[in-house]
């Protein structure tokens, strides 16, 4: 279900407006879509990118984000309510350095859509129209290089993405569990901790997404094939809500959350656990 929430995330947010011969009208009509078009493997595009990236990328934050709470402590055995913010808010960058590079090549084989008059040729030719990832990834250095018009391209919407989502994420989460009293009872003392994770994840949704729809316009597919449009993250954004308006900022959002509120909250529980095991026994 992740997978398919990202994919069609992707989808809506590349999307330019009434104009768009291969607009979807709704998350349902997406589905429909994809699958009548492309296939049932067609939610699987940019599988391995996301695979590849989500170890590191999860060892990434939540490590530096116990390293940057210590240094944002100052030396205090409890951190502050400023520390846990900061140190999300840091760590949220530094994941967005290391994951960018992928977000680029999961993007541009997410954007890859088969148009309906092709649908009799699908079975023929889908090895060739769907390459693979590594095939991808060396055609971007290839074409364009490692830099911000490469492989590093969108980095400072990935920035934004990820530095807003987990200064949001973090900060709300330890916060609100330290102002809520626990629970005796295990099951309700989940359910505390569960309902925080779910509503951080929520949050940190809905305040971020601007940043994501700019990192999918500018690592997707331009508008017009050799005219850039899409350059730079505050520039994207205003550019669509100029020509789309305010919501257009908010697409994808329903995907979006489905993935990140309950993921982000079984995610902050499970690190917890782990944590708390191995400092136990280790």
């Amino acid at each position: 279900m992740s997978l398919t929430t990202l994919l069609s995330l992707a989808r809506f947010q590349i999307q330019r407006g009434p104009d768009d011969p291969q607009r979807y009208k709704s998350l349902a009509d997406c589905f429909k879509t994809m699958w009548r078009n492309e296939g049932p493997l067609s939610f699987y595009k940019g599988i391995l990118p996301p695979i590849l990236a989500e170890t590191p990328k999860r060892a990434v934050k939540f490590f530096t984000f116990e390293r940057y709470k210590a240094l944002f402590s100052f030396g205090s055995p409890t951190p502050s309510a400023m520390a846990f913010t900061l140190a999300g808010l840091c760590s949220g960058l530094t994941e967005a350095v290391i994951i960018n590079p992928f977000e680029v090549v999961k993007v541009k084989l997410q954007a890859q859509r088969i148009a309906l008059s092709q649908v009799s040729m699908i079975v023929k030719l889908r090895k060739t129209m769907q390459p693979s990832t590594i095939r991808t990834a060396q055609e971007i250095v290839r074409t364009d290089g490692f830099g911000l018009r490469g492989l590093n391209k969108g980095l400072t919407s990935t920035l934004g993405r990820h530095g807003v989502f987990n200064m949001i994420y973090f900060g709300f989460y330890h916060n609100v569990k330290n102002l809520i009293p626990e629970s005796k009872d295990k099951k309700m003392d989940f359910l505390r901790k569960f309902g925080i994770g779910l509503t951080a994840g929520t949050l940190g949704s809905c305040v971020n997404i601007p940043f994501d729809v700019a990192k999918s316009r500018i690592q997707g597919p331009q508008p017009v094939p050799g005219e850039i449009k899409y350059r730079t993250c505050f520039a994207t954004i205003a550019t669509v809500y100029k020509e789309e308006g305010y919501l257009a900022l908010y697409k994808g959002l329903l995907p979006k959350i489905m993935r990140l509120g309950p993921g982000g909250a079984i995610m902050l529980l499970v690190y917890e656990h782990a944590y708390d095991w191995l400092h136990r026994h280790w």
